[in-house]
């Protein structure tokens, strides 16, 4: 399966700067029903990430975006395939990872799109073994 992460992303990406407000991020994420924003430089180069999770904690609503925001931001190019997202995913324990090209952020890929990629693939499972017909002779 060669599918790319480019494929699979979400190309409208709402993102925010670090001296936005935690409360106008609240409002953004909650009017758009996302999980996950990307915190964006000068050059539109990732910065940071602020999940549900992050906002999820007491925090005022006129704090900076800067202080809850995940500076330890995971990247990932738009043309490797999705695998390598998945991989990212499981080995750090994350459900979101930003794609970038060329530095600048164009997309996020979370866990649920790669769910929605193994959906589309039906899995049967096999019939078990069956008993050997041949019979083993006893001396």
């Amino acid at each position: 399966m060669n599918i790319k992460i480019s494929d699979l992303m979400a190309k409208r990406v709402i993102s925010a700067e670090p001296h936005h407000t935690v409360g106008r991020l609240r409002r953004i994420m909650e009017k758009n029903r996302i999980h996950a924003v990307p915190i964006v430089g000068a050059k539109k180069e990732a910065v940071g990430i602020v999940t549900s999770a992050d906002l999820a904690r007491r925090v005022k609503d006129e704090s900076p975006v800067s202080r809850v925001m995940s500076k330890d931001v995971i990247i990932v190019p738009a043309y490797n395939d999705a695998s390598v997202a998945a991989r990212i995913m499981r080995r750090r324990k994350i459900h979101h990872v930003i794609v970038t090209h060329e530095k600048e952020v164009v997309g996020i890929i979370s866990s649920f799109d790669l769910l929605k990629l193994v959906e589309g693939h039906r899995f049967v499972a096999k019939n078990a073994p069956t008993p050997s017909k041949r019979t083993r002779r006893t001396r």
